[in-house]
């Protein structure tokens, strides 16, 4: 008896310290964020509230590896907490000069009473990110990671938008995956995209909070609707140590990191990660806000990097423009490359992008007389090349002049000689950790010979502009090549920008290619698909999309055939911005943004919505009684500019469907 008692005791003993968990508080310096962390039954957790309102549910932490498993059996040792105050430039997107302030905490784990792993959290008053660091053991100073558990759990209810990841080896030249899928609006949780997640960045809305909640929360109540959350969750600081990632649904809310399908590549290398000991991770974040002002003006995508090597020159920036969107591979000839220098210069533009084919369709030499004439005309050149080396069919070229670094360096080498601006390099093969440090190993190489570089058909960036200073876009979006192939994107032009702007573009520079003044996409302008968009939306997405290099979709016959006006502020329009504000929208339906240059403001809107966006417009960044330039479209969607006198900051606007503003301070 005495024995079946103590039995029973030590059950109950085992039972209590089961459920007995470390639990620890994290807040923000503005204390209304709280991410509490836990390791109840021996699995790592954490969870994310905004004053109190879960954000995310309790959400699984750890990693699966080859020296153990860093996911179950940890015990919460302790959490180190301070606070991180940074200030840095950042000279190509968003933000000219960046204030971050956040509460950094490091939770230490133990499994078998030995340090294994750490998480660190950096809390924000706007974000949540965090990463892991794996420690080394006695026998073992390396690792593969073969998975993740990091998790996601949204509150039943959230809705969400989402780009579906597509299966390997498919589409045009078994290219896929390169981010270049449609977005689902509004979609209730639970799904799993076609099949394979969905590519970041993930936005979604937190909805039903009940008005107790609403009045706890801070900000302004905006048209996107104050009864919700919006929640954006992406990833930073990835590079060649690490794969890119996905975000795989596994039920109803539940949101977990995937690694890359093993298709990739056409399936060559694994799926897992590499690590020297002590090892990282890159971050996961986590944007809340009640508006969408948050979403757009976060900077968490740089301010958890830091640069990985010295600029080798002071680059520059600017517009440009590109025959192939108009006139498509027969336009990459000599003749048509002069005359598109010509309509650069003519247009104060910085540089012409040479597209596919040229090394056979115009000849190195020849390349070499362009890039000589573009000098006198004070233009330079951008090159197209392919970066394949076994991991599709795209048949474009140069072909395997990027894949290897003897080739590669012998190549720069000439286009430094000849005095090139960058690259443009195409058909990428998945997010495999080899093709990270393809990309990494591209940026470095092009660094040491001044090169700038813009990649497509690609992974997103993922903190790209302050970790590699040559760095300038990624496509990594539906880009406006659909809209020259199918009568389809150009119906849909207005919602997918209305969407880019508060998703895929709020985390990176985003080579677009858009802002055509032409009626039709074709070099005769009479024949090919229809542009359903306005000249004054043309003028808007010039300044709601960023690149600090934009090669807009302007033609030649632009000079003569657009309005003026038009024209006008296409010469003058900048790429790169001091700041961004948030003013209204919804993703899918309509944005309004403002940036500033300088000393002066550019608000810019476009609308996708049958009915028109009416709205009395608060203005803050222009004085009350500024003169302001206004361009804007009637119901039929003829465009005009006019000068506004403000009263009291205020602005009555009226953007039909496809249509665009403009607001241009003086």
């Amino acid at each position: 008896m005495k024995t079946k008692v103590l039995w029973i005791a030590a059950l109950l003993t085992m039972g209590a310290q089961a459920v007995k968990a470390a639990e620890n508080s994290i807040t923000s310096p503005d204390t209304k964020t709280t991410v509490v962390v836990n390791d109840r039954d021996g699995r790592p957790t954490y969870e994310v509230r905004r004053d109190g309102i879960v954000v995310l549910g309790e959400s699984p932490l750890g990693l699966l590896t080859n020296i153990g498993d860093l996911s179950n059996g940890l015990t919460l040792r302790n959490v180190e907490t301070s606070t991180v105050s940074d200030s840095y430039e950042l000279r190509t997107i968003k933000q000219s000069q960046v204030q971050y302030d956040a509460t950094k905490a490091v939770c230490h784990f133990e499994k078998d009473g030995r340090a294994v792993l750490e998480v660190e959290f950096r809390i924000s008053n706007r974000d949540v990110a965090y990463r892991y660091r794996i420690l080394p053991r006695r026998n073992a100073q390396v690792c593969v990671v073969t998975d993740e558990v990091s998790a996601f759990c949204l509150p039943q209810g959230t809705t969400a938008f989402l780009c579906p990841q597509s299966k390997p080896m498919g589409g045009f030249a078994r290219t896929s995956p390169s981010y270049e899928t449609s977005y689902a609006y509004d979609e209730p949780v639970g799904k799993n995209g076609w099949g394979e997640g969905y590519t970041f960045p993930c936005l979604f809305k937190v909805d039903k909070l009940t008005s107790k909640q609403v009045d706890k929360l801070d900000g302004k109540k905006g048209t996107d609707s104050s009864t919700n959350l919006w929640v954006l969750i992406s990833e930073t600081g990835t590079d060649g140590n690490y794969v890119g990632c996905r975000l795989l649904n596994e039920k109803d809310g539940n949101y977990r990191i995937g690694f890359p399908q093993q298709g990739e590549m056409n399936g060559f290398g694994t799926t897992s990660v590499t690590l020297a000991l002590p090892g990282t991770t890159p971050w996961r974040t986590i944007t809340i806000g009640q508006t969408l002002a948050n979403i757009v003006e976060t900077t968490v995508a740089w301010d958890l990097v830091e640069p990985k090597y010295k600029a080798s020159r002071d680059y520059t920036y600017g517009k440009g423009t590109w025959s192939w969107i108009i006139g498509m591979d027969q336009s990459c000839n000599f003749d048509e490359q002069k005359r598109y220098i010509d309509f650069a210069a003519a247009m104060g533009y910085r540089s012409v992008l040479v597209d596919a084919l040229w090394d056979v369709q115009i000849g190195y030499d020849r390349i070499a007389e362009l890039a000589r004439y573009g000098r006198s005309k004070g233009v330079g050149l951008f090159l197209w090349y392919n970066s394949n080396g076994s991991w599709n069919d795209a048949p474009q070229s140069p072909k395997h002049k990027l894949d290897r670094v003897g080739v590669r360096r012998h190549e720069m080498k000439w286009m430094q000689d000849n005095g090139i601006l960058g690259i443009k390099v195409d058909f990428f093969g998945g997010d495999k950790q080899p093709m990270m440090q393809l990309y990494e190993d591209i940026l470095t190489d092009a660094n040491d010979f001044g090169l700038q570089v813009i990649f497509h058909g690609c992974t997103l960036p993922r903190g790209w502009e302050r970790m590699y200073p040559n760095y300038v876009a990624s496509e990594a979006v539906l880009a406006s090549e659909n809209l020259h192939f199918g009568q389809g994107a150009c119906d849909g032009e207005a919602r997918a920008a209305a969407t880019h702007t508060f998703i895929r573009n709020v985390v990176g520079s985003m080579d677009f290619g858009g802002s055509a003044l032409n009626k039709r996409y074709n070099a005769d302008n009479k024949s090919g698909t229809i542009r359903r968009t306005s000249d004054v939306y043309a003028l808007a997405t010039a300044v709601l999309f960023q690149s600090s290099v934009q090669h807009f979709a302007l033609a030649p016959n632009n000079l003569t055939d657009a309005p003026q006006w038009a024209i006008d502020f296409m010469k003058q329009v900048p790429t790169n911005w001091d700041e961004v504000r948030y003013i209204d929208g919804y993703p899918g339906r309509y944005a309004i943004l403002a940036r500033r240059c300088g000393n002066r403001w550019y608000v810019a809107g476009i609308n996708a919505q049958e009915e028109d966006v009416k709205a009395k417009l608060q203005l803050p960044m222009f004085a009350p009684g500024s003169q302001v330039t206004v361009y804007s479209d009637d119901a039929q969607l003829a465009g005009s500019r006019r000068d506004v006198k403000l009263k009291k900051s205020q602005l009555d606007i009226v953007i039909p469907k496809n249509g665009g503003l403009l607001v241009v301070g003086n």
